[in-house]
């Protein structure tokens, strides 16, 4: 489950990112904006915090995920999860949050799909290889 949700952390960034790198944005927007999710942080936006907000989240969705995917279609499930997470990322809690409200959406959204189907495909490549 760590592994998977640490593999689906680093990737899921990827739909963002390459929109920020095409765009001339800064790639390194939404890991600062993350940072403003701390306590006492919610108008300092870093990347150091970002990080570890991010770490932090990723592996708390992770774990949801691992126990609640069904065991087949995985990656399929994981990408529904993923969007489900969006919602309540970006819809309930990235509201009240400037930095993150200022991101574009549909990438954010794609990032969270991109972290689902990650978790959710090492999670069935785990399954496999358990007893």
């Amino acid at each position: 489950m760590l592994t998977a949700s640490l593999a689906g952390a680093v990737v899921s960034g990827a739909p963002s990112t390459l929109h920020a790198v095409v765009t001339g944005r800064s790639p390194l927007a939404a890991a600062r904006a993350a940072g403003t999710l701390l306590p006492g942080r919610h108008g300092e936006p870093g990347l150091a915090a970002g990080l570890v907000v991010h770490a932090a989240v990723s592996v708390g969705w992770g774990t949801v995920l691992a126990a609640v995917l069904p065991r087949r279609h995985q990656v399929a499930w994981g990408t529904a999860g993923g969007l489900a997470i969006a919602a309540l990322d970006l819809g309930a809690a990235g509201r009240r949050f400037p930095a993150v409200r200022a991101l574009p959406q549909w990438w954010q959204w794609a990032d969270h799909a991109v972290f689902g189907a990650v978790t959710g495909w090492i999670l069935s490549r785990s399954d496999a290889t358990s007893p």
